[in-house]
């Protein structure tokens, strides 16, 4: 049989680093058990004043209540995707809001247009009444002088004015 220097043969030597080894996973799985789940005594009282007190010590209150919680880790899955599922709920809010937002500065783009139409319905109602009532029309040129109109150009301009009419008053 074979002995080292400390006068333990190998068989020895290795059944103790075999304990050794044993013990060492037996701490550290201890000490992972621990950090997972804790218990901790609360103790719940109400004190002369009337206010409900917590405390991890007792105070020998006729009226205190021993309170066991336990707590765990948390599941850094199940966190994570409690995460992703708030930020995907958060783009399509955001989502939602830019689509209200768009819709409503349709919703403004088409009021104004509308507005822009019966303006120009209104206007154009006006310029015919006008041609009707007068007995002569004129254009201004260039140098700002007025040119009469004859019958055919006045009945062109009441016809160009009554189709301005139907395209923005129907």
């Amino acid at each position: 049989m074979y002995r080292g220097r400390e006068g333990i043969t190998a068989t020895a030597r290795q059944t103790i680093m075999n304990k050794v080894i044993k013990t060492a996973l037996v701490i550290s799985s201890a000490v992972l058990l621990a950090g997972t789940a804790s218990a901790g005594e609360i103790y719940k009282y109400v004190d002369e004043n009337g206010n409900v007190t917590y405390g991890d010590r007792p105070t020998g209150s006729p009226a205190e209540q021993r309170m066991n919680v336990v707590t765990r880790a948390t599941n850094p899955a199940e966190v994570q995707a409690s995460v992703d599922a708030t930020l995907e709920l958060e783009e399509r809010l955001e989502k939602s809001r830019e689509a209200r937002q768009e819709k409503k500065a349709a919703a403004e783009e088409k009021r104004k247009a509308a507005e822009q139409r019966q303006a120009k319905c209104s206007e154009n109602r006006v310029r015919l009444e006008k041609y009707n009532e007068s007995r002569r029309l004129y254009r201004e040129d260039a140098n700002g002088e007025r040119v009469y109109l004859d019958d055919k150009e006045r009945q062109k301009a009441m016809q160009h004015t009554r189709e301005l009419i139907s395209e923005f008053c129907s």
